[in-house]
């Protein structure tokens, strides 16, 4: 994404990076800052005296923690020349809260799988019949496939139920996690089928730009591994739904599922650049350059909208040497 946001600037600006520790990715930045952990008090002041100082014009984030946080003191940066390019408290919530996307699914006629905040809830409709095995169990607040486990019966049920609420209050999920740790763990359906991933584009004033979608052919560490751009046709009914009705600022990740029989059911949205994006800006399209356009005060580039259906990408682990 560095690299991607330095050739969108064309050498007119710069990108600077921070992250809570140093990384090999911040050093190809135009500066970069290593700052307190997201949920430090000092870590927005932070922030704001190095946009200051560094006159930043626009503030992203692709971390689903920040993005509440950085939401919620949108008007802070506003106020300095930071435009933040995060969507509204209520999105990011919707997103980053898996029970709120099943309730937000629902509520504007999306499929997704059956999901539940509450175990004996779930144990009284496998016993009636209503839902079956196997089952996924996950952080309600959860990020990068940590704490997903499929379980095949009632004893594994119970014990990965506990055992996951235990865990999470030992990872960075738990800041989330600590508004419900009643109800900090999910139970859902599983969904058989092909798995596709979309990157629904708005511009910053929630309008729908374009969507792209791919067909996934492999995953590693929750991340898509390898995938081929595909005719976003048949997705576009439910893109549109989910572009007016959240009203979101820039890429909306999606994951979806399409079973057997041609239903769709979403699994996942993460309203940031997400880990499939690469695979998007490889066949074609730019969203680094038309933000950089919408800063500017600029409307569409169709030239930077379009993806070249056909193209397959994959992941590639180079080892670099970062210092020493």
């Amino acid at each position: 994404m560095v690299e991607y946001l330095k050739a969108a600037l064309g050498g007119e600006g710069k990108v600077f990076a921070t992250n809570s520790a140093m990384t090999y990715s911040m050093e190809q930045a135009d500066g970069w800052l290593v700052t307190p952990l997201i949920y430090a008090d000092d870590y927005i002041d932070c922030l704001l005296d190095y946009c200051k100082k560094e006159h930043i014009d626009a503030l992203l984030s692709l971390f689903d923690i920040d993005l509440p946080v950085l939401a919620r003191h949108a008007e802070q940066f506003a106020a300095i020349g930071t435009k933040v390019l995060v969507s509204s408290p209520r999105v990011t919530d919707i997103c980053n809260d898996k029970w709120q996307t099943h309730l937000f699914l629902d509520q504007v006629g999306v499929g997704n799988p059956k999901t539940y905040i509450d175990l004996d809830k779930a144990v009284a409709d496998l016993e009636r019949g209503e839902l079956s095995f196997p089952l996924i169990v996950k952080p309600r607040w959860g990020m990068g496939s940590i704490g997903v486990y499929e379980v095949e019966t009632m004893e594994e049920l119970q014990v990965f139920w506990k055992m996951l609420k235990r865990r999470i209050f030992s990872t960075y999920l738990r800041y989330e996690s600590k508004a419900a740790p009643e109800n900090c763990v999910l139970i859902q359906e599983k969904v058989e089928g092909q798995e596709y991933g979309i990157d629904l584009l708005n511009d910053l004033q929630g309008q729908l730009a374009t969507v792209v979608a791919k067909k996934k052919a492999a995953m590693r560490a929750g991340e898509t591994d390898v995938a081929e751009i595909v005719d976003a046709a048949p997705f576009m009914p439910m893109a549109r739904t989910l572009s007016t009705s959240l009203r979101h600022i820039a890429d909306l990740d999606v994951d979806v599922l399409v079973t057997p029989t041609g239903e769709a059911k979403v699994i996942e949205m993460n309203c940031r650049f997400g880990g499939q994006y690469p695979f998007s800006h490889l066949a074609g399209v730019d969203f680094p350059k038309q933000i950089v356009k919408w800063l500017k005060g600029e409307g569409n580039d169709e030239s930077l909208l379009h993806a070249k259906v056909g193209t397959v990408c994959c992941k590639d682990l180079a080892p670099v040497k970062w210092r020493g």
